[in-house]
């Protein structure tokens, strides 16, 4: 039975009518979108979900880029509703190592453009003057910080959305299914009626796994609690006009945070131990006291962090007067790594998640997911929040409550860049992985796979290179990093080296239309012979970079792709939603199929040529080329490329033979002193010698192949996807330009040296921030040790008045600032210029 006023079809169906969904439907309409049905199973304009009790505020900084700029977004938006208001923020630091984690929050905030300052504890007080500085070592001030009524926000994108005559509300409307045909959402069943639709936007947070799963698909979500208590009445705020005059406190080193809320004071916690619930398990509206995101308050969990709150807010939270008024165990969403879930789902067409959003990005994620949406582009970069991103055993329940319960107390913690989760490992373990423990391997993970870092059984090799191996002082530089990966990368460059690379996403695209296929997908010419190996860019729309990857020839209509593990199922992904509709065209993921090492350095020729009877030399196995040999006891895959900058192969091998090829390889190697080689060297030290661009660090759809030194002399006549973007680029002069920079002295003023690791800002020799004509600041994407040419080397975007051969720089790295000067502009390596090791 249909409800009047319920339309029978829509162009999308958006679920969910919190902040994320009123955000969804205005955005969509503003992108021209019409007949859009917002749908919720509350009332509106506070439906229950966790947009009605959260606590509202927004710091703006993140040391992520991505994160940063969507809250940057959403504030200006929030900023023009009229429903934003500034008070600042400060995050105080109790500890030693916190008052180091402020300056490299003030350095990501010069990064992406944030105003922000560090304070002594009198200059908070003076702020803030009911804080107990004498606990307080100091403090990090955004003055843009500040607080929003999201409930009215969303009330007013939902008006503006049907006044544009695109939006038909329904309030009080439960679904109840999601019906797909042929792999696309066709229709939404709801307790009033059905509406037939080919997309749907799930944007209902927590509840958002229970929605996916009507559909067929999975959104990797946990809700958990977050508790907050509200005091009052505060006697030094009885004259506050309006919602707040102080800045907001961040209590970072107890994961607890003090905000005034017009006459009280909220006190709020991630300090607590995790409490996961189960979607299914959410009371009802109908059985919720207040709604069934507030649950009952359970006081033992934060009686730790009350007490934590009175030692810096004595004359507030010690006052006798003033009185617990409101508490609540309010649930949010959490993901596996702590990222947003965007974009359409893999496993179904039309299925589009906004998932696991706070109030501070949600306006600026709708904007992108709009974006998105309707042109296939967004302005910010999604990529670290693509919900393709996870392989299916990062979707199951086991993963996702192991690391969202481990990730819970890490919401304010001091995260290292190289931290590694402890939570759900060796999920993924090559042929070779047993023989690597027993060669004192130190893991760390991608995408699920255990990857060697180095090897301790290369530490004699610290004696043979001494201080070229460029030891490192201070305790945070060294965390996740070993000396012996700068000795090994010196060795491979002096021996042979062999490289675990199991972890490489592998498809297999064949069909009669392969061909014609690849052209449009990739840049580069695909018509080429069999057997060669073709290293291209993938490009959107907007012909901004989407992927980075090889394409081995193996016959006329048979390709195999090769891509990154943290990159493979967002490329897998591309690929398929380009797929002919005729089944011309098959794509096949074989990842987990074929094992693969790589044998690099000058003695890597002979080194094979001991162990095949095939001609690898230069002349009989030309660089860029791949055939299958036989090697010992196993027939392999070898394909003579590197990201290491010298002689070698890339060895794909069956899965189940991996463990004869490493012990054939091994083996053959000991004549040559042969050791196993890290990532540690084949995606850092090796990699930035030579001037390799990675994706997610250089490689993103923010710039373009003419920025980042990848646009090759010619065209193909063939069009693909972006071209027209492409050839459009090629004409104009380039807004900024990927430079190699070197430190000229990391000395720090304790008299040791430091090294960053990328995401500082660089500034001008006077600090003054560097940004390009589109508004884009300058930051190291790549930082990491040369030893070879004995300096740390960086990446940065530079607008072209600085990508200038010896530029003078900085780069800033906890409060002080290291001379840099640009060595190379463009793509030219800085270690082997001519190439002439990698093609001997």
């Amino acid at each position: 039975m249909r409800v009047a006023g319920l339309p029978a079809q829509a162009r999308v169906v958006v679920i969910g009518a919190g902040i994320v969904g009123n955000s969804m439907a205005y955005h969509l309409a503003c992108q021209g979108w019409k007949d859009i049905v917002l749908v919720d199973k509350g009332a509106l304009p506070n439906p229950g979900g966790s947009t009605g009790h959260a606590s509202n505020f927004i710091f703006l900084t993140d040391h992520s880029k991505e994160m940063t700029l969507f809250t940057l977004d959403s504030v200006r938006q929030y900023k023009e509703l009229g429903v934003f208001t500034q008070s600042g923020g400060i995050e105080v630091a109790r500890t030693a190592e916190r008052v180091e984690e402020l300056k490299r929050r003030m350095a990501s905030s010069k990064a992406w453009g944030i105003d922000a300052e560090l304070l002594s504890p009198p200059e908070v007080k003076r702020l803030v003057p009911y804080i107990n500085e004498g606990i307080i070592l100091g403090g990090f001030s955004t003055p843009g910080i500040g607080t929003v009524d999201s409930l009215r926000g969303g009330t007013l994108m939902r008006e503006k959305a049907q006044a544009m005559g695109a939006l038909t509300l329904a309030p009080g409307t439960e679904v109840t299914s999601i019906d797909v045909e042929n792999g696309r959402v066709s229709r939404v069943r709801t307790d009033k009626g059905d509406i037939e639709t080919e997309v749907v936007v799930i944007t209902c947070g927590i509840w958002s796994p229970r929605i996916a799963r009507m559909a067929g698909a999975s959104i990797p979500l946990s809700p958990a609690v977050h508790q907050m208590i509200s005091v009052g009445p505060v006697p030094l705020f009885a004259d506050t006009v309006g919602e707040i005059k102080y800045p907001i406190i961040r209590d970072m080193d107890t994961n607890g945070y003090e905000r005034q809320h017009g006459s009280d004071m909220e006190v709020g916690s991630y300090d607590h131990r995790p409490i996961l619930w189960d979607p299914d398990e959410i009371p009802s509206l109908t059985q919720s006291k207040l709604s069934p995101t507030e649950l009952p308050f359970t006081k033992e969990d934060f009686d730790e962090s009350l007490e934590h709150a009175l030692e810096l807010m004595p004359d507030i939270l010690g006052d006798p007067a003033v009185g617990i008024r409101h508490s609540i165990n309010g649930l949010l969403s959490l993901t596996p790594d702590g990222f947003p879930l965007l974009g359409e789902t893999p496993e179904v067409k039309g299925l589009w998640s906004v998932a696991a959003i706070w109030i501070k990005e949600a306006p600026g994620i709708a904007r992108c997911v709009a974006e998105w949406m309707t042109s296939g582009v967004s302005e910010i970069d999604p990529s670290g929040s693509d919900i393709a991103r996870f392989d299916d055993h990062q979707k199951t329940q086991a993963h996702i409550k192991g690391r969202t319960a481990e990730g819970f107390n890490k919401t304010y913690g001091i995260v290292h860049p190289r931290e590694q989760w402890d939570s759900n490992r060796r999920v993924r373990i090559s042929p070779f992985y047993e023989r690597e423990k027993a060669l004192g391997a130190v893991f760390f993970e991608t995408a699920g796979w255990e990857r060697p870092n180095w090897y301790e059984s290369n530490k004699p090799l610290l004696a043979e290179y001494g201080d070229r191996a460029m030891p490192r002082r201070y305790e945070w530089d060294a965390l996740g990093w070993s000396r012996i990966i700068n000795a090994k990368h010196l060795a491979m460059r002096d021996r042979v080296g062999m490289v675990d690379l199991s972890a490489f996403a592998v498809f297999d695209i064949a069909g009669s239309c392969a061909l014609d296929y690849l052209q449009k997908m990739c840049v580069v010419q695909m018509n080429l012979p069999v057997g060669r190996v073709i290293y291209t860019s993938l490009l959107n729309p907007a012909g901004g970079i989407k992927a980075d990857l090889t394409v081995m020839r193996l016959g006329p209509n048979h390709f195999r792709v090769v891509t990154g593990g943290a990159d493979g199922m967002r490329d897998r992904k591309w690929f398929a939603d380009h797929l002919p509709e005729d089944g011309a065209v098959q794509l096949t993921d074989l990842t987990s199929s074929w094992a693969t090492i790589g044998v690099w350095g000058p003695r890597a020729r002979d080194l094979l040529q001991s162990i095949t009877d095939a001609d690898v030399s230069n002349e009989g196995f030309a660089f860029g080329t791949c055939r299958f040999i036989d090697l010992g006891p196993v027939r392999a895959l070898a394909s003579r490329i590197s990201y290491v900058g010298e002689l070698g192969w890339e060895i794909y091998v069956p899965f189940e033979q991996g463990a004869r090829l490493w012990d054939a390889i091994w083996q053959a190697g000991q004549p040559h002193r042969i050791a196993p080689v890290g990532i540690g060297v084949y995606g850092t030290t090796g990699r930035l010698e030579k001037c390799y661009r990675a994706y997610g660090n250089e490689l993103e759809q923010e710039f373009n192949l003419v920025e980042t030194g990848l646009a090759r002399p010619q065209v193909k006549p063939q069009d693909f996807i972006g071209k027209e973007a492409y050839l459009k680029q090629r004409a104009e002069p380039p807004a900024t330009i990927l430079c190699t920079l070197t430190l000229d002295d990391n000395t720090s003023r304790s008299g040791f040296k430091r090294y960053p690791m990328g995401r500082e800002p660089v500034l001008s020799q006077k600090g003054e921030r560097i940004v390009d004509r589109h508004g884009r600041g300058s930051y190291v994407t790549s930082a990491g040790s040369g030893p070879s040419v004995g300096k740390t080397i960086m990446m940065s975007f530079l607008p072209p008045e600085q990508a200038k051969l010896g530029t003078r720089l900085a780069v800033e790295y906890f409060g002080e600032r290291y001379p840099a000067t640009v060595a190379v502009v463009g793509p030219t390596p800085l270690f082997d210029p001519q190439n002439t090791r990698v093609r001997s």
